[in-house]
């Protein structure tokens, strides 16, 4: 007996873009992301988003499976988590199906926390933890993080999450920023020749993001990490795409100190994260 059109599997097409072994396990989080319809069917204004969030897991999966090798449980910690989508997805897509491994989010805002909890528990999540608090004030029981994600924290919470990083000895961190004010105040009382290049508003808020993803780059460098610096999607989507992405190799980097001072002193400016 044929079946009837309203009968169809209502995630269908969904396998070649949403990677899980279980669709039907996968329907909450993707009805929560808006992937799917409230009916279970597929949200086509949702593609172009779910691609950025596939180029996203993409970017961050060689640094997973290598953890996975090496731990029994590796420790993900998704800082300024919001939704907390990012940690979902990663739960969803790698470790959930590796049986292995547990994700803590931070978020300051409760409603954000509970509501995170309730979708949790009902995907059957098991091994993720939600912490209400600041990045700064945050501290994980064990002391220890595998890896730190920092997505659109704002200003200087981006260099929160490089402090809880340090603090937790993560091997690797992934940071995309967004809004960066605080090296924009600092050039705005700076006189002197190099000051035209931030004379008007627009150009030291563009030229303050520019330096302070450029001094983040280096003080991670400062820590032994190893540094690359990319895009996270096409500028179609969003103007703040610039994924930094860092694996450590050694505690300490003497030289990028000495290249992240130098810097620092040439423009005038020193942001708080310089005295970490």
């Amino acid at each position: 007996m044929k079946r009837s059109p309203s009968a169809k599997n209502p995630a269908q097409g969904l396998e070649n873009l949403w990677p899980a072994a279980d669709i039907a396990r996968s329907a909450p989080l993707l009805r929560a992301l808006h992937i799917l319809t409230r009916e279970g069917r597929l949200n086509q204004d949702s593609r172009r988003k779910l691609k950025q969030v596939m180029h996203l897991v993409q970017a961050l999966r060689p640094a997973l499976d290598a953890l996975l090798k090496e731990k029994d449980q590796p420790i993900v910690a998704d800082l300024g988590a919001g939704k907390s989508y990012l940690g979902f997805i990663l739960y969803d897509l790698v470790l959930g199906p590796a049986g292995r491994g547990h994700i803590v989010c931070v978020e300051t805002r409760a409603d954000l926390c509970e509501r995170a909890r309730a979708l949790a528990r009902e995907s059957g999540f098991e091994r993720m933890e939600f912490i209400q608090g600041a990045i700064a004030e945050a501290n994980l029981a064990g002391g220890r993080a595998d890896m730190v994600t920092a997505l659109h924290a704002c200003d200087t919470a981006t260099d929160e999450a490089i402090g809880f990083a340090l603090r937790h000895g993560a091997r690797y961190v992934a940071l995309v920023p967004c809004c960066q004010a605080e090296v924009a105040r600092l050039l705005a009382e700076r006189k002197g020749p190099l000051a035209q290049l931030w004379r008007h508003p627009i150009q030291r808020r563009e030229f303050g993001a520019q330096v302070t993803n450029v001094m983040r780059a280096l003080f991670l460098e400062s820590h032994g990490y190893r540094v690359r610096v990319t895009e996270l999607t096409g500028l179609e989507h969003s103007l703040k795409n610039e994924l930094i992405l860092a694996e450590r190799h050694q505690t300490s980097n003497a030289m990028a100190r000495r290249e992240l001072d130098e810097l620092a002193a040439q423009l005038g400016v020193r942001p708080a994260l310089l005295a970490s």
